[in-house]
């Protein structure tokens, strides 16, 4: 009865999130709720709910400081010689256009957001893509593979938050181990970029244009590169080694992940933005995508909480243990990295880190293997979820380069399938995920 209420469960919070009936903040606080009475859990309940959310509180804190700290170094303008050095050199070849979209695109997504992501790499490139009749396609998916793969193999990104989270595990154990497969995996798609520039560059040729005279004078890009009221120019070197000194600590160990992208934020703010107003100015800036996620990430805790309590997990976990031959379980990561291809297509990634993904991580624990692993595996599929014309980041990135959907999906659905089987395979040859035979 438990395996059923908790399949249930799970398949109208995905359909009533997947059709827009509810948002993923209200389904993942109703819908878990609604279930447990069901079951007969309504006085345990609230103290299911309160449990779960406790246990997503530091991951919902290293959220919050993350994006705030990386929002400020894009605000100060630390990566903008970077994008500047990149659309200089990319001028009119096709190929190192494509494979300057990936780069640009690979450093801006660092904070984590596919949407402001999107609004600069396209606001910075796109002139330059119509000035010479480049594909737009070529812009679309490169940008969306590389933002993939940074976005989805980063702690603070989406994916990860949210399994993290609700599964309590710590994010520089996951992050590491995956740090080889997150530059293998931006070195395959600038190789990819160099693969499509190279067939628009015998198509079109190389354009002799004067990029820095015609594009540096382009509004959209000036909005977002020269924004002299925030940026700090003058403070990069100081910037620069922060975001070091952050990175390496993280990496080390060496304090927990939310104190330590507390203490990055507050010392950039106060080096960047010293004033009083300027630091509130630059928090509420941030602070509508950030409360945004971190209220998912919430309501995903009293999902878990609910769906741990009630046992729901456990018998999913069991069912899913008596359909998966015995000689498979030592690869099960592999299994994980497989069927979330088609899962991070059909699915939101509400629907299925905070649904489907906890189930996956107790089967491996019956298993005997490191449910850590089941998280990184299922990440590895991210760049095929970019492709669901659901997710607002896609819609905005389909709508600035004015593409059809069908259009889209048709082009890129090939290079997304083959960058989530490349990413499995990385993981495997670096040790991101195992397998025992």
């Amino acid at each position: 009865m438990l395996t059923i209420l908790g399949l249930s469960m799970i398949t109208v919070f995905t359909i009533l999130i997947m059709s827009n009936r509810m948002t993923s903040f209200t389904a993942l606080t109703l819908v878990p709720l609604l279930f447990a009475l069901i079951a007969g859990f309504g006085t345990q309940v609230d103290t299911m709910m309160l449990e779960g959310i406790k246990g997503v509180a530091s991951s919902a804190a290293f959220l919050l400081f993350a994006l705030l700290f990386f929002g400020i170094m894009i605000d100060a303008g630390l990566f903008d010689p970077l994008i500047k050095k990149v659309l200089k050199t990319v001028k009119g070849d096709p190929v190192k256009i494509a494979i300057g979209t990936a780069v640009l695109t690979a450093l801006v997504a660092l904070d984590g957001d596919g949407t402001t992501t999107f609004m600069i790499v396209v606001s910075s490139m796109l002139p330059l893509y119509k000035r010479i009749n480049m594909n737009p396609l070529i812009l679309a998916t490169t940008s969306m593979l590389s933002f993939s793969i940074v976005s989805g193999l980063t702690p603070w990104g989406g994916p990860a938050v949210r399994s993290l989270s609700v599964l309590g595990f710590d994010q520089t154990e996951f992050f590491v181990p995956l740090i080889p497969t997150l530059i293998g995996g931006v070195v395959w798609v600038v190789f990819l970029a160099y693969v499509l520039g190279k067939a628009e560059r015998k198509r079109i040729g190389v354009i002799d244009v004067s990029v820095i005279e015609g594009f540096e004078k382009n509004e959209e890009l000036a909005a977002t590169i020269e924004q002299n009221d925030i940026t700090r120019p003058k403070l990069i070197w100081v910037n620069l080694f922060l975001t070091i000194a952050v990175m390496t600590a993280l990496i080390s160990g060496i304090m927990e992940a939310a104190t330590l992208f507390l203490i990055g934020a507050v010392v950039a703010m106060m080096i960047n933005y010293p004033s009083i107003e300027q630091q509130k100015n630059r928090i509420k800036a941030h602070a509508s995508n950030a409360i945004t996620v971190i209220l998912v990430v919430f309501a995903g805790g009293a999902f878990a909480g609910i769906l741990e309590g009630t046992k729901m997990v456990d018998a999913l976990a069991g069912s899913l243990v008596s359909i998966i031959p015995d000689s498979w379980n030592g690869l099960f990561p592999v299994i994980v990295g497989l069927v979330s291809i088609p899962f991070n297509f059909a699915m939101s990634n509400d629907a299925y880190y905070f649904g489907v993904v906890p189930v996956l991580a107790e089967t491996a624990v019956v298993y005997g293997i490191d449910p850590i692993q089941v998280v990184r595996a299922a990440v590895l599929a991210q760049p095929v979820h970019f492709l669901l014309p659901l997710v607002s980041s896609t819609i905005l990135l389909i709508g600035m380069l004015n593409l059809e959907i069908g259009s889209y999906l048709r082009f890129a659905l090939k290079w997304s399938v083959l960058t989530s089987l490349v990413l499995i395979v990385l993981a495997l040859i670096t040790g991101g995920i195992s397998i025992s035979l």
